[in-house]
């Protein structure tokens, strides 16, 4: 597949989503906001949210509840889309996310789809096919 799409949307929108995260983590929220389309648009599917505008995600990030911290195990990066999973800790509670973030024409994210799966047992029968950590 070709795309006419300019090789720097790539690095530039991962940039971008890197530096959301670092300014996420450091609770600067005036640069966060910058990594942030005026209009960006904030899904969480699993509890059917959603959160328009810059000024209401960052707010949401600010009040997030509890002393938590992030760490990005993974990013892919496409032209004007990146994935990220991530490892975020509140307290001693370990949780996982994967967000989808869409790009606009200035390098800003203008989407987010955040999934934050619940760990669970795995069903019975298939303990001599897998390891467990």
């Amino acid at each position: 597949m070709t795309s006419s799409t300019d090789p720097s949307e790539l690095t530039d929108l991962r940039k971008t989503v890197e530096a959301h995260w670092a300014t996420a983590e450091a609770r600067d929220w005036a640069a966060f906001a910058e990594t942030l389309a005026e209009d960006v648009v904030y899904t969480l599917p699993q509890t059917r949210e959603r959160i328009r505008g810059r000024e209401n995600y960052v707010q949401f990030n600010r009040e997030y509840p509890g002393d938590w911290h992030l760490r990005i195990e993974r990013i892919v990066a496409e032209p004007g889309q990146v994935v990220t999973w991530i490892h975020a800790t509140v307290g001693l509670e370990e949780m996982y996310a994967i967000s989808f973030f869409t790009g606009d024409d200035q390098g800003r994210v203008i989407s987010i789809t955040d999934f934050w799966p619940e760990p669970y047992e795995p069903p019975a029968g298939r303990e001599h096919l897998v390891e467990r950590y």
